[in-house]
């Protein structure tokens, strides 16, 4: 089969599944926080959640199948070329990740783009930002609140500790003590310093545009200072 033909059997499959497959993310969001914060409730929910989790996690594995079999290429090769594919499959909390090849999907089946560069910027990283905060609270919550010398006691405590790592404030207040929780906290900082980046370059770049522009058509009444005679 040929490459191109392959790669565009590829591209069509993803842009199809990527929206739902978002949607399903969430729903894997969803019934994880019920096992995590709903311990009081009856038995049957947290059973009916982790039958939805599972179900979700079916959906991306028959995903991944089906993206190896399109690409036409050796499982090592394609691990290489589709890393993030890979980490999204065994951890799928980290789906947010893939916001982009989401809005690519997405914006595919439409004409021209609806937000700006800066823009489409900023929104990935403040949605990946609140989509991967929570998820890394609900995790930390759940590793540290039966540790011993434990700091984070209750789920706020862990979304205080999940804003201030991913803003890489780090008051130190709360902190993780369990070894679950500081490998999840390094990612955290790994993910929060990527983030502020992107936010912090491209609202820069967005201010050095409006000043470029702003100089290029030059000072008002040609360049006669204020006050200044005609």
């Amino acid at each position: 089969m040929d490459v191109d033909d392959e790669d565009t059997r590829l591209a069509r499959w993803e842009q199809r599944v990527e929206l739902p497959l978002f949607w399903g993310s969430l729903l894997f969001l969803g019934g994880y926080s019920v096992r995590v914060l709903a311990s009081g409730v009856d038995m049957i929910w947290r059973e009916l959640a982790l039958a939805l989790m599972l179900l979700m996690w079916l959906a991306f594995a028959a995903d991944y199948v089906v993206r190896l079999r399109l690409s036409g290429q050796r499982l090592p090769r394609f691990l290489r070329r589709h890393w993030l594919d890979t980490l999204v499959l065994v951890l799928p909390l980290l789906r947010p990740l893939r916001l982009v090849k989401v809005y690519t999907a997405v914006q595919q089946r439409r004409d021209r783009a609806r937000l700006s560069l800066h823009a489409r910027v900023i929104a990935y990283a403040g949605v990946t930002a609140i989509l991967l905060g929570y998820a890394g609270a609900l995790t930390v919550y759940q590793a540290e609140r039966s540790a011993p010398g434990a700091t984070i006691h209750t789920f706020g405590d862990s979304l205080w500790w999940a804003c201030e790592t991913l803003t890489t404030v780090g008051y130190g207040d709360v902190t993780p003590v369990t070894r679950t929780g500081r490998l999840i906290a390094v990612g955290m900082m790994m993910c929060g310093l990527a983030l502020l980046g992107a936010v912090t370059g491209s609202f820069s770049s967005w201010l050095i545009q409006v000043f470029a522009r702003e100089d290029e058509k030059g000072p008002p009444d040609g360049g006669r200072p204020p006050g200044a005679p005609s």
